[in-house]
């Protein structure tokens, strides 16, 4: 019998990650279309890469004043008007006539993305208790995953007909999901589990960086974009093709195995660490993914390829829900902020990674790019066992954790 992957979570998380995924769905639509229509406006690869980072660059930039609102006025609000305003701007951007405008309407669709990031994300870790939380964490991105694979395959059909016309199924698909979390999420209903003595209080950003298990998840969630996002997003399909004298479908077949896999996975790798603990879920993920990391810093074949992409699949679906998971078991009340600054660090990791791996990459080679990002999650893996366990810990006062100053 097949138990559904809502089951044990609330209400409002089902409705949220639900959502989510038609955000997701949509993100992958307008995502290949975009380089294609900038380049349409003559413009050069430069400028192509300019406008993939406006986005990422706005959304870091906007993370605090997400946290700050969404403390303020709740998430429910929060994420419908994020999503709202990401619709909007690119429904303009569908219409952009140069490509001034373009970048423009882009780079304020990151507002929006914050916003809605940070208020699902406070949901997501705040409405589950410890004992759920990773498993909330692993259906929430599954989603994410499932629309990420979806989203493209429509998206390629959309651009036959306009490229323009991606844009406008996603703005419309935006739409839909603002809708659906104004009429269904249900604003402090959506914490059963927390009491309102404690939702008065809040775990501001002092409290959270004077504890050792936040630290850890802001240097995970840093690395492990900069691994998972950073090379599959820079050099990965240019290595396969000219160093592995390969196809670019080769590179479709690697990514979809790798996502699939982790997809499969993902359930099991969040009720693992939901019933076995934080740290023992990311000692098994960090050595996995490190696995994966040096097979394809090695790889001489597309078979070892494709085996590197299988193991940082099946690694990551272990890792990926690891340190939102920490930072939900640790917040006390709201702590808007605390969420903005874990998922800035994750979209830092997305910005810097991409631009390091391809500098040393064109400096030296693309082995040397991988074997840095390998010395890099080094890192990440010593973390893993540094890790004090935080499920049913209570709050800030959580037991076993270090004074700032005395490690990390």
């Amino acid at each position: 019998m097949i138990t559904s992957p809502f089951k044990g979570l609330p209400r409002e998380v089902s409705i949220l990650i639900a959502a989510s995924f038609f955000v997701a769905v949509g993100f992958g639509i307008v995502m290949p279309a975009i380089p294609v229509f900038a380049k349409s406006f003559g413009v050069n690869n430069a400028a192509i890469g300019l406008m993939v980072s406006a986005f990422a660059i706005t959304r870091f930039a906007s993370g605090l004043i997400s946290g700050t609102l969404t403390d303020r006025f709740g998430e429910r609000r929060v994420f419908a008007t994020g999503v709202f305003m990401v619709a909007f701007f690119t429904f303009l951007a569908g219409i952009a006539q140069n490509y001034t405008q373009l970048l423009v309407f882009r780079a304020a669709g990151g507002l929006g993305s914050s916003m809605f990031s940070v208020a699902a994300g406070s949901v997501i870790m705040r409405a589950v208790d410890d004992n759920h939380r990773g498993h909330a964490q692993s259906v929430y991105q599954g989603a994410f995953i499932l629309g990420g694979i979806a989203g493209p395959a429509i998206g390629g059909l959309l651009s036959i007909i306009s490229l323009r016309a991606p844009f406008f199924v996603y703005s419309i698909m935006l739409f839909i999901s603002g809708v659906v979390a104004l009429a269904f999420l249900k604003g402090e209903s959506a914490m059963p589990h927390v009491s309102k003595s404690k939702e008065i209080e809040s775990t501001n950003l002092k409290q959270a960086f004077a504890m050792k298990p936040y630290r850890i998840a802001l240097v995970l969630a840093f690395i492990s974009t900069w691994v998972f996002f950073g090379l599959r997003a820079s050099i990965l399909p240019i290595f396969v093709t000219e160093e592995l004298d390969s196809t670019t479908a080769v590179v479709g077949y690697g990514l979809a195995l790798s996502a699939i896999l982790q997809g499969i996975f993902l359930l099991r790798g969040g009720r693992f660490s939901d019933s076995k603990g934080r740290r023992a879920a990311s000692i098994i993920g960090a050595n996995v993914v490190m696995v994966g990391v040096l097979l394809l810093t090695f790889a001489t074949n597309i078979w070892i390829f494709l085996l590197s992409m299988a193991v940082l699949g099946f690694g990551g679906a272990f890792l990926a829900t690891v340190p939102a998971s920490i930072v939900g078991d640790i917040i006390k009340g709201k702590g808007g902020k605390v969420i903005a600054v874990f998922q800035m660090a994750g979209d830092a990791g997305m910005i810097v990674g991409p631009v390091v791996i391809g500098w040393l990459a064109d400096l030296y080679s693309y082995r040397i790019a991988f074997g840095a990002s390998a010395a890099i999650f080094l890192v990440a893996l010593y973390l893993a066992y540094q890790i004090p366990e935080t499920r049913n810990a209570e709050g800030p006062q959580v037991k076993n954790l270090k004074p700032l100053d005395e490690d990390l």
